[in-house]
């Protein structure tokens, strides 16, 4: 898997764990809709090994340590279990480690899938995958998000009680973080094994793609600047946007070289990730014109978006629930050519930006999946940015590998 990406789950019972050529501390937290568990004893660990549907496994300093998840007994109103890690030793970071989670059926112990987050650095702790539930059915995520800041950081983002020391409250996430997780009963520290409830020390961070400190990221503080993996909720004044948008899509020639002929294009999907339509320069408009494409853009030169999508949120039919847009070189020029790609949504009213993803990297590869909108039960959109390369020069090659990303 890579980040981002996501399976359905074929068996009800799955077991996740994460090796690394170091000592790892495994955790897991249970999310609700709103991205925080209801108290602290949503947060499993070596210390609280057994939750509702979600049971920590040790695997003794010989295995790696473990997560095993029963779907069918995870109470109502959770709809997200999060698995994180972190180096054992204290004060060590991911820096040269590179941590594999291999998700398996927990009744045969077959692999469904491996992970391998890329480009780990300074993090203390990891976001490493989810079991999430979207329309009716359980699906596990790549999500490989680093926090330098440690544990005890994620965990108070997604509601867990963090108790210090002494000191202050800033530096609190990062020296309570490793410390508490250790297997011994004495740690330094968070007070995450002498407290009756977990202690958020070893917390286990939550959904990757939200922002940190809060269940999700909406428009009310204006325009969002989004992360790979990063999700921001179409919402503003508590009330969904249901209105036009604007998706711009731009791009140039990387080092001053020659014109590059890229093509942007929307995928639209229903809620078993059919395949419903795609508009491309081929297609300028889909869903009874809910979705309108701009025209091919030759040569990506000049200033501002070079190809737009224009989406009226507000019409999109109820069948058509997710919505992934990508940039292919028809021409089989590869992304290592182009500089300054990035997609941003606009208010198509007035103009205003209203988020942005800027790609930061690039691959030898002659597609990108820029980004997706997701519809919620609840009816508002979300935005998620993705910058996943894939090997494809045409919308017809993108169709498969944008429907897993759902």
């Amino acid at each position: 898997m890579t980040p981002g990406s996501n399976i359905p789950l074929s068996t009800p019972r799955v077991t996740v764990d994460v090796a690394a050529p170091v000592r790892l501390d495994v955790s897991s937290l249970l999310l609700t809709g709103d991205g925080k568990v209801r108290s602290d004893d949503d947060f499993i660990f070596y210390n609280q090994p057994q939750g509702p549907g979600v049971t920590y496994r040790s695997g003794g300093g010989t295995a790696p340590d473990a997560i095993v998840v029963d779907t069918a007994a995870v109470p109502p109103g959770i709809e997200k279990i999060v698995v994180t890690a972190s180096p054992d030793a204290q004060g060590q970071t991911f820096q040269g480690i590179e941590p594999t989670a291999t998700i398996r059926s927990a009744d045969d112990n077959s692999v469904l899938a491996t992970f391998t987050p890329p480009q780990l650095g300074a993090e203390t702790a990891l976001v490493v995958v989810e079991i999430y539930l979207r329309n009716g059915q359980w699906k596990a995520r790549a999500v490989g998000q680093g926090y330098a800041n440690g544990l005890a950081g994620i965990a108070t983002d997604f509601g867990v009680t963090v108790e210090e020391p002494a000191a202050a409250a800033p530096p609190q996430p990062v020296a309570p973080p490793t410390p508490t997780m250790q297997p011994p009963v004495t740690p330094p520290a968070p007070p995450l094994s002498t407290t009756p409830p977990p202690p958020p020390a070893t917390p286990a961070p939550a959904g990757g793609p939200p922002a940190p400190g809060t269940g999700k990221i909406n428009l009310d503080k204006g325009r969002v600047n989004l992360q790979k993996n990063q999700t921001v909720s179409l919402v503003k004044g508590g009330r969904p946007l249901l209105s036009q948008v604007k998706m711009g899509l731009g791009w140039e020639p990387a080092y001053g070289g020659k014109d590059i002929d890229l093509d942007a294009s929307v995928i639209a999907y229903g809620p078993q990730r059919n395949h419903i339509d795609s508009c491309y320069f081929g297609k300028l408009s889909i869903l009874n014109g809910a979705i309108k494409h701009s025209g091919d853009n030759l040569t990506g030169e000049g200033g501002g978006d070079d190809e737009v999508i224009v989406v009226d949120l507000g019409r999109i039919p109820q069948d058509a629930t997710g919505l992934v847009f990508t940039v292919n070189s028809f021409s089989g020029q590869k992304f290592t050519e182009v500089a300054k790609a990035y997609c941003r949504l606009l208010d198509a009213a007035t103009g205003e930006e209203l988020v942005r993803f800027d790609l930061t990297n690039a691959e030898p590869q002659t597609g990108v999946m820029m980004a997706k909108l997701i519809r919620q039960f609840s009816g508002e959109w979300e935005m998620t940015a993705m910058g996943d390369f894939v090997k494809a020069r045409t919308v017809r090659n993108m169709v498969k590998p944008a429907a897993q990303s759902l």
